[in-house]
């Protein structure tokens, strides 16, 4: 869902023409050969996992069949999965799921609150309603959205932890976890990545990303920011940072065009349309990515000013925000030139 990120493999490799080129095709998972990186399709988006060192293909099956297992519980385009089955049983009863699923609607409607509702689990009507996941997007009428807008409401929302069950109050709600499946699938896929002992790993889920260990022993990984509306490859600006989670939701990621206007797929709990808030992008950097995951998008919603306060008040996170005049805003913590390198001259910093 997030491809605004486009990597280096560390500082060494300046200037930008002369970094590494990795295989991001499929490779077989027999063989006992090391391979620099594997791909495969799951969560609605191409997954590229490189092991530097240690890419042996027993490892890259675990990584892979831990991405399909999570897909199979937590995706609500899987007929089967939990999620699909908590919407099924909206409004009639509880359903009990998988101790993942639990944690992660758990975490999503953590999120919801300390964020206002600007990030919302409950949003699937309406993202449902325009198509926008889909392969006919269409701009609904008014009418047809504030018939919606009463089933968004993360409070409706009940979670049983002695039961592990989920109960959506209202008959015809249903959650989507699209915002914040694959920041989890990412920590998830590290852990399998730190318990077969690969000192270091790019973890790149369609644009969320995690870095496991140390690109090079006293020098940062290096990771190029797309330019939100630039050809894929132009960069905005470089990121240097130690072992993180790098998340962006922006407006380029997934998006349709009607009328001469672009309507991007992040959408606003309480207008029930693509957020208008400003913002080109939202980077996040943090050490989990579920938290990464749910707070770009929570950040986007909110704007730059109400997001960047949001995120000062979360420790452990850092953000850049992009705004629709250009403008490039860190948050505290990050330093220009150091932390952050702007590159384009489009693009100007604000702090």
């Amino acid at each position: 869902m997030r491809n605004l990120l486009v990597f280096f493999m560390a500082a060494a490799f300046l200037p930008l023409a002369g970094c590494e080129r990795l295989s991001r095709q499929p490779a077989p998972f027999g063989g006992g050969a090391t391979v620099p990186s594997q791909s495969a399709f799951a969560l609605n988006t191409v997954n590229t996992i490189t092991l530097y060192d240690e890419g042996y293909p027993h490892i890259y099956h675990a990584v892979f069949a831990r991405l399909h297992e999570l897909e199979g519980k937590l995706s609500m385009f899987d007929a089967d999965s939990y999620v699909s089955r908590i919407n099924a049983a909206a409004g009639v009863e509880a359903v009990q799921v998988h101790p993942d699923v639990f944690y992660v609607i758990e975490r999503a409607v953590f999120y919801a609150e300390i964020s206002g509702g600007a990030f919302d689990p409950t949003i699937a009507p309406l993202t449902m309603l325009w198509g926008i996941t889909g392969d006919a997007p269409r701009v609904p009428s008014q009418q047809e959205i504030d018939g919606l807008l009463p089933l968004v409401n993360w409070r409706n929302i009940e979670l049983d932890p002695e039961t592990q069950s989920v109960f959506l109050r209202e008959h015809g709600m249903a959650i989507d976890l699209g915002a914040i499946a694959k920041g989890y699938a990412a920590d998830e896929v590290a852990a399998v990545i730190r318990r077969a002992g690969v000192p270091r790993a790019m973890i790149d889920l369609g644009g969320n990303v995690l870095l496991v260990g140390a690109i090079e022993e006293g020098r940062p990984w290096r990771i190029g920011l797309q330019s939100p509306f630039g050809e894929r490859g132009a960069f905005f600006g470089i990121l240097q940072t130690e072992e993180t989670s790098v998340v962006t939701s922006g407006v380029n990621e997934r998006y349709f065009t009607a009328g001469g206007i672009h309507y991007h797929h992040i959408f606003s709990p309480f207008s029930g349309r693509p957020a208008e808030s400003g913002l080109l992008s939202v980077t996040i950097i943090t050490g989990v990515s579920m938290d990464a995951d749910a707070l770009s998008t929570s950040a986007f919603v909110l704007g730059q000013e109400r997001g960047r306060a949001f995120i000062e008040g979360i420790n452990g996170a850092q953000a850049i925000f992009v705004t629709e005049d250009m403008s490039v805003y860190l948050t505290s913590g990050l330093t220009a030139g150091v932390d952050f390198i702007l590159i384009d001259s489009s693009f100007r910093l604000a702090n």
